[in-house]
């Protein structure tokens, strides 16, 4: 049954052009909730709730908190979440993230938004992160735009996005509190764990 969702979900995505996280970054988290026993997880960025789906059916016990502020995707979310019976396990919150605040502290912080909001979002929400936890960031490589010479990149909006991806690269590495790990794994992702 859940298979077949997922199918759906992942054919209304192609077909709507909703970005979801690629098959081995999707893998990639989800082996990581089994292997650290992660339990409760703060997404930023539910598109149509593939990935909170995804990270909840690792184990019965993890509950996500997931923020989207696209109505559209909201709403689409609302609906998957209930066709795969999981809606006592996500807590969906339609709201832009950078005016959302919690006081609750999260093992992993999934950050999967827009990208330029990056540093901002992880900033944000860091202080809601349990004293070992995790940030996982996707689209680090940003379809390989990161790599390039900003030159051969035409739009200017464009390059300015693979700038702040780049800034939040740096910010990550350089970060004296975390340790980040770059992976390149679906569009690259970056793990930074909690080490102060």
């Amino acid at each position: 049954m859940l298979e077949e969702l997922i199918k759906d979900i992942k054919n209304y995505a192609d077909v709507n052009n909703v970005p979801i996280m690629s098959d081995s970054g999707m893998r990639y988290v989800m082996n990581y909730i089994s292997k650290h026993s992660v339990r409760n997880i703060l997404e930023i960025g539910t598109a149509i709730g593939y990935s909170a789906i995804m990270m909840c059916s690792v184990h019965p016990e993890v509950v996500v908190t997931t923020i989207e502020r696209d109505e559209k995707r909201y709403l689409e979310a609302i609906k998957n979440i209930k066709k795969a019976k999981m809606e006592d396990r996500i807590h969906l919150i339609y709201n832009d993230a950078l005016e959302v605040s919690f006081d609750e502290k999260f093992d992993l912080i999934f950050i999967d938004a827009a990208k330029a909001q990056n540093q901002k979002l992880f900033e944000r929400f860091e202080r809601n992160l349990e004293s070992e936890g995790t940030i996982i960031t996707d689209n680090m490589n940003f379809h390989g735009l990161v790599e390039k010479d900003p030159e051969e990149i035409k739009s200017r909006d464009l390059r300015q996005l693979v700038r702040k991806v780049k800034d939040y690269h740096t910010f990550l590495a350089n970060h004296y509190a975390y340790e980040t790990e770059f992976l390149d794994v679906g569009d690259g992702i970056a793990v930074s764990h909690k080490i102060v």
